[in-house]
């Protein structure tokens, strides 16, 4: 199986959710398992059948995160040597030639990327054309809208 990129802050939320699932969430459905359990015939017991449905949730959950992590390459963008080339864990500043819109995203892994914190996806149509683009280069992206144009102002490794 290939390695998934990721970044240090990125593996260490998957590993704070792991130990939260572990820690609180497996004991707590354990506990609400035996309750139901306890109210007699397991066939009508809608309790006892929520609370399944939720520990094969949380189980499943928890290995997915495992396989996940086993699987991950950590990156670190502090520490990257790309001579200003926009690489995975680069934070890009961007300027729509449209618009004049400037906005700033770091390009990580899939479990990662939130829009909200600026934070993209290396597999999304906007971080693919940036890849291994330079500052001053001009990118073209396929939008929903059509194709949008723009210009990368800075690459910095924060």
């Amino acid at each position: 199986m290939s390695k998934n990129p990721l970044t240090i802050h990125g593996a260490a939320a998957l590993r704070e959710e792991l130990a939260r699932l572990k820690t609180v969430e497996r004991p707590m459905i354990v506990a609400a398992i035996a309750e139901a359990r306890a109210h007699g015939d397991l066939s009508e017991n809608a309790e006892y059948s929520a609370a399944k449905e939720r520990q094969g949730f949380i189980e499943g959950r928890i290995r997915e995160i495992e396989s996940k992590l086993a699987n991950a390459q950590i990156i670190d963008p502090r520490l990257l040597d790309a001579d200003g080339r926009c690489v995975f864990g680069a934070t890009v500043e961007i300027e729509d030639m449209e618009s004049g819109t400037r906005v700033r995203y770091q390009i990580v892994g899939d479990d990662e990327a939130d829009i909200r914190q600026g934070k993209i996806s290396i597999g999304s149509p906007l971080a693919r054309a940036l890849i291994g683009k330079y500052a001053g280069d001009v990118v073209e992206v396929q939008a929903p809208g059509g194709v949008r144009e723009y210009e990368i102002c800075d690459v910095r490794y924060v």
